[in-house]
């Protein structure tokens, strides 16, 4: 094995993955059965981009070679980049070895499309089922799912792979077709059918046949890039509200666009990447999938754009002040969800404390809310003095005022592998 060689593909290779952020490993449950490697508990050992996004090693596409020409990547064909390519053998060899010297617990596979989609994807499964079979890896393995690919390889990856994934890269089909002309929405609308059929169909012979084959146990995951086009933050969620609900997607990932080209269908070059907006709607996603919320309650057309300077959450409170005060004593838990400043876990403590004892704005503290926000929004029954502030035109002020963001604009430069 050359290993300057390999180096060098790993160098290029890894850094051409670094754009797609669709990588958790959450939900892998995989466990070692006498072989190498397990996906159960802590999973994927995670970490960062230069521009501050978690990511899971081994991180690598299997080529940057496409014959694509979206104008937003950087592995385009028209670009003039290095290209490079590992065989299957290579990758498989790269991931037991990185393995076996703790660098990394498991393997995410994506690839530029060289030939078409078939063969593309055939390679990706080789390298997944030879880890399984021939060296009997029971770690995490996510493969990227190539949009066009037949619906039988989209099979056999799940039977291989603990969580499979198909970008949608642009929110809208115009986007789309506005940057990425060869490609088409239905090509990759496809491949998430087959896994979630499959999905459900593994469950419902799991039922019967305790043997059946796992099929993509960590289910599937898109991701979309945001500031690319035009399209408003109202349009976005709707998009991720909908793959939730119709494919049983366990994970949509927003990637703020990272200008790498000078184009006039693109932001300027010199455009910042727009990691807050990135931020708010992970924040907003948080919110459907976990606190009970509708994408149209979060924004709707005549505020189409999430409120940069406030996190979702607290923006739908200021916009709904007579859905307050709230009583903690006698609220539902969907109530309590809603109020800024208290998350589910303290949702759930507050129901199981108050059964036992009145609530007092120091019981909250205890519990874990963020009282700095909550304590304007909720009537205890011993009274409370911030509640005069509730109809106050200044409120928003008066919580930003005592408030810090978590967000902080510093990254870290991802871990070398040498």
């Amino acid at each position: 094995m050359n290993f300057d060689r390999i180096k060098e593909k790993l160098e290029i290779l890894a850094d051409a993955a670094k754009y797609d952020v669709s990588c958790s490993s959450s939900g892998g449950k995989r466990k070692n059965n006498g072989g190498l490697g397990d996906s159960s508990a802590s999973g994927i050992c995670h970490t960062y981009t230069e521009d501050g996004r978690c990511v899971s090693l081994l991180k690598i596409l299997l080529t940057n070679y496409c014959i694509y020409d979206c104008i937003y990547c950087v592995s385009r064909k028209s670009n003039d980049i290095k290209r490079a390519a590992f065989t299957v053998e290579e990758v498989v060899d790269l991931t037991i070895s990185f393995y076996r010297r703790n660098y990394i617990e498991g393997l995410f596979l994506s690839s530029g499309i060289f030939k078409d989609a078939d063969t593309t994807m055939e390679r990706l499964i080789r390298v997944a089922k030879k880890l399984r079979t021939e060296h009997n890896f029971n770690g995490y393995i996510h493969l990227k799912s190539i949009p066009g690919a037949s619906d039988d390889l989209m099979n056999e990856a799940a039977l291989y792979a603990d969580r499979l994934s198909v970008n949608l890269e642009i929110p809208t089909e115009s986007g789309l077709k506005l940057l990425a002309p060869d490609k088409n929405r239905e090509d990759m609308l496809q491949p998430m059918r087959i896994v979630q059929k499959g999905i459900q169909q593994y469950k419902d012979e799991k039922k019967i046949i305790r043997s059946t084959p796992k099929f993509a146990p960590a289910g599937q995951s898109t991701q979309m890039i945001v500031g690319a086009t035009n399209e408003n933050d109202l349009q976005i969620i709707k998009v991720a509200d909908h793959f939730y609900k119709n494919y049983g997607m366990k994970r949509v990932y927003y990637s703020g666009y990272i200008p790498v080209t000078v184009d006039n269908r693109l932001p300027a070059i010199t455009a910042e990447v727009p990691v807050l907006r990135e931020n708010r709607l992970y924040q907003s996603d948080w919110l459907m999938r976990f606190y009970g919320f509708k994408a149209d309650e979060i924004l709707d057309f005549n505020m189409p754009f999430l409120d940069l300077e406030v996190d979702p959450k607290l923006s739908w409170a200021l916009r709904h002040l007579d859905q307050f005060p709230v009583n903690l004593q006698t609220a539902d838990y969907k109530m309590i969800l809603r109020i800024p400043g208290i998350g589910v876990k303290t949702a759930q403590k507050i129901l199981s404390a108050r059964q036992f004892q009145v609530l007092t704005i120091d019981h909250l503290k205890k519990l874990g809310a963020a009282v700095n926000r909550a304590k304007y929004f909720i009537d205890f029954t011993y009274g409370n003095p911030f509640l005069k502030h509730l109809t106050d035109l200044n409120l928003r002020k008066l919580i930003l005022s005592g408030s810090q963001s978590k967000f902080q604009n510093q990254f870290s430069q991802q871990l070398t592998l040498f």
